[in-house]
Parts: C-alpha cells; structure tokens; sequence
C-alpha cells in the first residue's frame, strides 16, 4: 500500500513538475523567490494600518505570530522530524526532476512556502471581508506553492501539508485572539 501511494506522488510530481519552458523557468524562479513578495507585503501592512487602525498592531502582530510559527513548525519540527527527500534529492527520481535554481535543503515534508503563504491569506480572511483582496490572496497561495513543485523542490502531499499547516495554526490563533478580547471584555 505504501509503495503504491509512494509511486502515484512521484508520477503526479513529475507529471506537474514536466510542464515547463525557458520562459515559465524564469517566471517560476521569481514566483518562487521569497524576496520578490516584498512590496505586496508592505501593500498589506498598508492596507492593514488604514483598515484596521485601532487594533492595527494587534492584527499586525496576529499575521506576524501566524505566518512565524506555521514556519517554525514546518522547518524545524517537521522537516527534521519526518526527514523526507526532496524530489531534487530523491535517488528515484532526481534524473528526472527538472531544477529550477537551487534545490534548497536535503528535506521538504511540509513545505514552508505553503505554510506561509496559506497562514498570510488565511490572517486576511480571518480579519477582514473584502473579496478581492482574499480572491487574490488565495490565488497567490496556491500559485506561491505550484511554483514550488514547478522548481522541483516539493512533492504535492508537501504542499498540501504545508497548506494545512498555515491554514490551522492561523484558525487556532484567530480563536485563542477572539476568546483573549471577550475575556478582556467581560472584566471591565
């Protein structure tokens, strides 16, 4: 059974990681790249501070503590913990794998891009109510974690995990928040 799940994740990782060109290498590799996400996220602390100006720091420090701890625990419990190869590190399909840049570091269960980039659109939804920014925040997430498939560095079961990650640990603080501030509430 486990073979059998362990061959299917390999044929759609290279089905999904085949479809490649020079020009989409180049489009992939700066999707990829966390550093180009710079001016979106200074766009959401933007908009963060005009939207929500009176609780701007506590929403702040909500997607701050969200997107930080879904990373720590992506990249140093569960990759550590669960060591599983990267494809671009996998002896079973590393020929295959087509690598855009570098392949990054021995292991990838979950990935953190995921976990962040899902924890980011999920603080938003949580937060706030307007449909096109959570459209397009979602939409980035999942292109954000493609692109790390289309690299070579992630299987699909790491995104996914990494996704869940993001999506439950944003949940978990957005209730611990609601039932800190009714608590603040009550005792005045």
């Amino acid at each position: 059974m486990i073979e059998t799940i362990k061959y299917a994740e390999y044929e759609w990782f290279l089905w999904l990681n085949s479809i490649h060109s020079p020009t989409w290498d180049v489009i992939m590799f700066w999707v990829t790249y966390r550093f180009t996400w710079i001016p979106l996220y200074a766009y959401l602390v933007y908009y963060l501070f005009i939207k929500f100006r009176a609780s701007f720091w506590q929403n702040l420090f909500f997607i701050t503590l969200s997107v930080g701890l879904s990373d720590k625990i992506t990249s140093g419990f569960m990759k550590p913990f669960f060591q599983r190869l990267r494809p671009c590190h996998d002896p079973a399909i590393q020929n295959m794998v087509h690598i855009v840049g570098n392949c990054g570091g021995e292991f990838g269960f979950a990935s953190s891009h995921a976990a962040n980039s899902f924890a980011l659109a999920m603080s938003f939804y949580l937060l706030n109510g307007n449909k096109k920014l959570l459209f397009f925040l979602f939409l980035w997430a999942i292109i954000v974690s493609y692109s790390r498939i289309y690299v070579g560095v992630h299987f699909l079961t790491d995104i996914l995990a990494g996704a869940l990650v993001g999506i439950l640990i944003t949940t978990i603080l957005f209730i611990f928040k609601i039932n800190l501030k009714k608590r603040a509430l009550n005792k005045f």
